[in-house]
């Protein structure tokens, strides 16, 4: 088996070295896969995940959600359940052995379908509550990206092959060590669906000013359960989630649009340009006209979106 993921990994390593470019995102035709590549290892840096799967073929990362250090590399992928704020380090990566790896955005609606369709099996591990984990890399789900990766060379095959190949990659998931944590999330009326849509309607509103008591109502749980579900899932309290999600997106409108620090912060909720500038500082470790200038320098093209991040 060693020596059939070995040569599985090498495969995959080629085609990703391939498709990937140094330094940033590379978006295949597939939109819900992309690969990325480093050429060395870097700080730790802000981004936000979506549901997703990642899988380093080569070098190896590390996600800080809160307290908590997910590290992923060749034999561990990392899984996603929710959007999640977090800080992000390439650890291991040279020019000559760059870090090389790949992600796949989920669908949590189809994850609730094919919950409704399949019949899984009870899976007896206790999981945390966090919606971030790494798990063993199992031939069966590389040899299913394979399958998907390969179908970049045959775009035509794309639209009817590439969804049936995802659903597969889902289903593996699901019976998976992480499928209870991915059901728990997915599954109709459960605790953790509910905060999900909590920090979906977050995600899509996150100027807006925010009562907790009105999220839990939207959540149809009290405010102290609902609190304390959704720091068990995020790491952060609903606030804090929301000042992730704004300085993120205020990092992100000054560089891609060129918008000065006091236009950013009113554009994402601040009232106060001196209060944003201090949380921008310990978040980011510099302040606003600082940083950007420090990210142009280095041609850094930060495309850490509050709806796509760049684990």
């Amino acid at each position: 088996m060693k020596n059939r993921m070995e040569v599985a990994l090498g495969t995959l390593r080629n085609d990703i070295a391939r498709w990937a470019n140094a330094g940033e995102h590379a978006q295949s035709a597939i939109k819900e896969l992309s690969f990325f590549r480093e050429d060395g290892p870097t700080e730790p840096f802000s981004a936000v995940y979506e549901p997703c799967i990642c899988m380093v073929v080569q070098g190896a990362k590390r996600a800080i959600l809160g307290n908590e250090s997910y590290i992923y590399n060749p034999r561990q992928y990392l899984i996603a359940s929710v959007d999640l704020p977090t800080f992000v380090q390439v650890i291991e990566a040279s020019k000559e052995k760059p870090l090389l790896g790949l992600k796949l955005t989920l669908d949590l609606q189809q994850v609730s379908q094919l919950l409704i369709d399949g019949n899984f099996p009870h899976h007896r591990a206790q999981q945390s509550g966090h919606g971030m984990a790494t798990s063993e890399l199992t031939l069966p789900l590389l040899s299913a990206f394979q399958r998907l990766v390969d179908l970049l060379d045959e775009e035509h095959d794309i639209p009817m092959l590439a969804p049936i190949i995802q659903k597969e990659i889902i289903y593996l998931l699901l019976v998976g060590e992480q499928g209870a944590r991915l059901r728990q999330i997915a599954a109709a009326g459960s605790q953790s669906q509910q905060v999900a849509r909590a920090i979906e309607w977050l995600k899509n509103n996150f100027s807006q000013q925010v009562r907790i008591d009105d999220l839990a109502s939207q959540a149809r749980m009290s405010t102290s359960s609902f609190h304390n579900h959704f720091r068990s899932i995020t790491a952060q309290s609903p606030l804090q989630y929301q000042k992730h999600l704004r300085l993120h997106e205020a990092r992100r409108l000054m560089l891609a649009e060129s918008l000065d620090a006091a236009t950013a912060a009113f554009q994402v909720g601040y009232e106060s340009p001196s209060q944003f500038s201090r949380e921008y500082s310990r978040m980011f470790g510099a302040p606003p006209l600082r940083d950007i200038s420090k990210l142009r320098q280095s041609n850094i093209a930060d495309s850490l979106t509050v709806s796509n991040g760049n684990p």
